[in-house]
């Protein structure tokens, strides 16, 4: 069973989860998430169910070992955990959203103790090839809370039976198992070199819950790089390509 827990969500574009946790409950967090926690909880690092599991949580990007954090005392305790990038956190009650829910590889930021955090597989070679993150998503399952972080603004859409969504690859945060998620090449030699936007979009079929993020963490890492002088452009493919060269030209760039 999963531990049933309280909490609220603190801050704007830098925001934390403050958990609430009666005596002997617990919550499961990446290791070095943690911001501050009250006296009489303790932490408890593991792999979270063996070798295998952490080698298996190694393969989404996060780290081998996962913390618990147990309540040992005879009163309520708090323990917050910070987002790691400017974004958003999102609340998934996954008891609500029958029991499971698929995000992007690094999304997971903290679950009530019970919650299974494993790894997914995209089923279609096309989406593990060409979608951004790979072929291995991250699956929550459980019947309580567990807590996703996302960049910039969050749009959230529910999708109707049929109904198609596209969307950039890494602008998809967390939908349900429900919603068929696939590649869609762009085409056009124009939109290829000239676009910015990469070679492929993501293609959402509903139903389902769909999450979607305003700024990719690899986004702002680009902005960052190019804003140093150390590259130029989104390293998003031939997309930006032709973009950045004829910006340089025509910008007085000459080391083009």
């Amino acid at each position: 069973m999963t531990d049933i827990i309280d909490y609220r969500i603190i801050g704007d574009d830098m925001q934390l989860v403050e958990v609430e946790l009666d005596p002997m409950e617990g919550v499961r967090a990446e290791a070095g998430a943690m911001t501050y926690m009250d006296d009489g909880i303790e932490m408890q690092t593991g792999t979270g169910g063996g070798l295998f599991k952490g080698f298996k949580r190694m393969l989404t990007g996060d780290g081998f070992f996962i913390t618990t954090f147990l309540n040992n005392s005879n009163a309520k305790r708090r323990i917050a955990f910070g987002a790691p990038y400017p974004g958003k956190i999102i609340p998934l009650d996954l008891g609500r959203m029958g029991g499971e829910f698929l995000c992007q590889k690094d999304a997971f930021l903290c679950a009530a103790r019970g919650i299974d955090i494993d790894i997914a597989f995209t089923k279609k070679i096309g989406a593990g090839l060409f979608g951004g993150e790979g072929f291995i998503l991250q699956r929550l399952s459980g019947d309580g809370l567990a807590f996703i972080h996302a960049g910039g603004t969050i749009v959230s859409r529910v999708l109707q039976p049929g109904e198609v969504l596209h969307t950039d690859t890494g602008c998809l945060v967390a939908f349900h198992p429900s919603v068929n998620y696939d590649i869609r090449f762009i085409g056009g030699f124009k939109n290829a070199l000239f676009g910015g936007e990469g070679l492929f979009l993501v293609k959402l079929t509903g139903p389902g819950l769909v999450y979607l993020q305003s700024l990719p963490f690899s986004r702002l890492a680009d902005r960052i790089i190019t804003a140093s002088g150390t590259n130029r452009g989104e390293s998003r493919g031939v997309g930006g390509i032709g973009g950045s060269i004829i910006g340089g030209i025509l910008g007085g760039d000459k080391s083009y």
